[in-house]
């Protein structure tokens, strides 16, 4: 009971660290932005014929009359009592706003995310199985090619194929224009996800598919595979009990940390299909200065891959006794 107890604490204090570190990563960014948070909102023009009454108003709603110091302690202050603050764009609470946009963007990420693991697993089996012929040749050059692709290039041939020349799907957003909210169904919403799920699954495929193709190489070459074949067990049995229980653990490891990847890539498909999900209100945020938003979306993320890979050791120590054994050392 004691060594569970002193890896899940272990576990938590490097997740608090991770939280503060990658906050504070993100306040100095937005605090070496070039971006003047009054000009970019409000407009050039505009401050120009405001007193300076006004502009000093404007400067304490956006926050830059304070030194940067005192911005980032009073925001970290309101965290540990649970107050993320108001969003300087959308005038709501902070916790509302990602709450809304993660709920378009979570079934969006978890099914790419399975989507991209089932096909990264299926077809490192493949190529695995069929080293050095035909169908390894042709994995092995998608993957290559789809690891050298921007994600944002590879929605924006997706997004003139699919939906400008055949007109098989919406070009973006997550819901048809025009419609009122009670008149959506989960069909509509389906058909305007369908092109940045595949667009995310496609680009997450690759890791999976080369990692199990060289660790099903390993298993196939091993003695006791040897042995199997000697015995008269054919290539599919091969592949399928001895390859499969293999390969799996660490494929479905390394697919739990692979959810950094899925949520930097939606932040770029978003954008190209004017998702309303989180990524999208990433991006907003940082071109806005909206301070307290970024930083909740970066907590919030952050938390989100920590998670993933937190349950990527749990799951290992389940399968793996000698991991788990060595729980309390991690």
């Amino acid at each position: 009971m004691r060594e569970p107890l002193l890896f899940l604490g272990k576990k938590l204090l490097r997740a608090v660290l991770l939280l503060l570190g990658v906050s504070l990563a993100a306040f100095l960014l937005l605090c070496a932005s070039p971006l003047d948070p009054l000009q970019t909102n409000v407009g050039q023009v505009a401050l120009g014929s405001m007193s300076p009454e006004q502009i000093a108003r404007l400067e304490a709603y956006w926050g830059v009359d304070q030194p940067p110091l005192e911005r980032y302690l009073g925001w970290l202050s309101s965290v540990l009592q649970g107050d993320f603050g108001t969003s300087l764009l959308y005038r709501q609470p902070v916790l509302a706003v990602i709450g809304e946009r993660l709920q378009s963007s979570l079934w969006l990420l978890a099914a790419a995310w399975l989507l991209s693991g089932i096909l990264g697993l299926c077809l490192g089996m493949v190529a695995g199985a069929f080293q050095g012929r035909l169908p390894d040749r042709l994995i092995l050059a998608y993957c290559l090619l789809i690891s050298s692709t921007p994600v944002f290039w590879l929605a924006l041939l997706f997004l003139l194929v699919f939906s400008v020349w055949l007109g098989w799907l919406p070009i973006g957003l997550s819901v048809p224009i025009g419609l009122e909210e009670a008149s959506v169904t989960w069909v509509d919403r389906l058909r305007h996800g369908i092109l940045p799920c595949l667009t995310l699954s496609v680009t997450g495929v690759a890791n999976i598919a080369l990692h199990t193709r060289e660790k099903l190489i390993d298993v196939l070459s091993s003695e006791y595979v040897l042995f199997a074949r000697a015995r008269g067990e054919g290539k599919a049995s091969l592949v399928l009990r001895h390859g499969l229980r293999n390969v799996a653990v660490p494929a479905v490891t390394l697919q739990f940390g692979s959810i950094s990847e899925i949520i930097g890539g939606s932040v770029l498909v978003e954008q190209v299909f004017s998702y309303p999900g989180l990524g999208q209100a990433a991006v907003t945020a940082g071109l806005g200065s909206d301070l307290p938003l970024l930083l909740g979306i970066t907590v919030v993320t952050s938390a989100l891959v920590f998670a993933g890979n937190l349950v990527a050791d749990l799951f290992y120590g389940v399968i793996d006794p000698a991991q788990r054994r060595k729980g309390g050392r991690l």
